[in-house]
């Protein structure tokens, strides 16, 4: 599939800024089942400094910095993406999640100690008791790893509301534990936390999903959303992504744009603005097929 993806974020300021710095994680990555066709970002006021880097993750990296007088400020990130489906090679399926957490602890070929750091807690993800009681129904003992992950995904779905207004971007994961409810972040940190507390691997992902209009119903400009998820590890085979917000193993409509250890390390668009007091945001995504 081929998409265009248009995501517009704008920032208006009830006093004007003179001085800001920017960074931005808004380009997709190039994977083996997904390629970058174009990619670019307009920035309004045009930047003083713009330069592009990898992060430590390998993620697409811009910073700029505006150094005149402004009351607003633009940022529209431009992709075109052509996606297909990631598979694993086979016997993944039997890899049991015993043994991929024994792996984690003794193997030290370059792959697992990359792997390895995201066992670690995070700023965001911490593993806790709660999180392992929360996990231990679908690990028992011998079951292989992707399907105890695939079942924890279903009871996530299955058990926790999506609730736009319950969560913010600090709610903490215990929270959402207690109140089943969240969205896509707080359900992609959730089975991080999960997985970690079981001494597995789990990155956070961020992207969007292709969304398809109620039908007789026209398609709405702009209404899409950034999207989150997550991946797990299994030594010897690679990385698995799982949408427990939609209940489904992500394939060729799902576009990766970052991943890390949770959502600070992938935040789409943060910085420091001078003399600007309190600000509004406003963000519109738009997730279009084109082949």
């Amino acid at each position: 599939m081929k998409y265009r993806i248009t995501h517009t974020t704008t920032f208006i300021y009830k006093a004007r800024v003179g001085l800001c710095y920017n960074e931005a994680r808004l380009l997709p990555r190039d994977l083996p089942h997904q390629k970058v066709l174009s990619a670019g970002l307009e920035i309004e006021p045009p930047p003083q400094d713009y330069y592009e880097r990898f992060d430590y993750f390998g993620n697409r990296t811009v910073y700029f910095s505006i150094q005149q007088p402004h009351d607003k400020m633009i940022v529209t990130a431009f992709s075109e993406v052509e996606t297909g489906v990631s598979s694993l090679t086979e016997g993944a399926a039997a890899l049991s999640w015993e043994t991929a957490r024994d792996r984690l602890r003794s193997d030290l070929s370059e792959e697992i100690i990359s792997a390895s750091q995201f066992v670690l807690n995070s700023s965001m993800v911490s593993v806790s008791e709660q999180l392992l009681n929360y996990a231990q129904p679908s690990f028992s003992a011998g079951r292989p790893l992707m399907d105890a992950v695939n079942d924890l995904m279903q009871r996530i779905y299955q058990e926790f509301k999506y609730d736009p207004e319950f969560s913010t971007i600090a709610t903490p994961l215990k929270e959402v534990l207690e109140h089943r409810s969240g969205v896509c972040q707080d359900f992609a940190h959730l089975a991080i936390g999960c997985l970690r507390s079981l001494g597995l691997a789990a990155r956070y992902v961020s992207g969007y999903i292709e969304t398809v209009p109620p039908p007789g119903q026209d398609r709405l400009v702009g209404a899409d959303a950034s999207h989150a998820w997550f991946s797990a590890y299994l030594p010897g085979f690679g990385w698995l992504d799982f949408d427990p917000t939609n209940n489904q193993v992500p394939g060729d409509r799902h576009l990766t744009v970052a991943w890390g250890r949770d959502f600070a390390d992938v935040t789409p668009l943060k910085g420091v603005a001078f003399g600007s007091g309190k600000h509004k945001l406003k963000v519109s995504v738009d997730v279009l097929a084109i082949g």
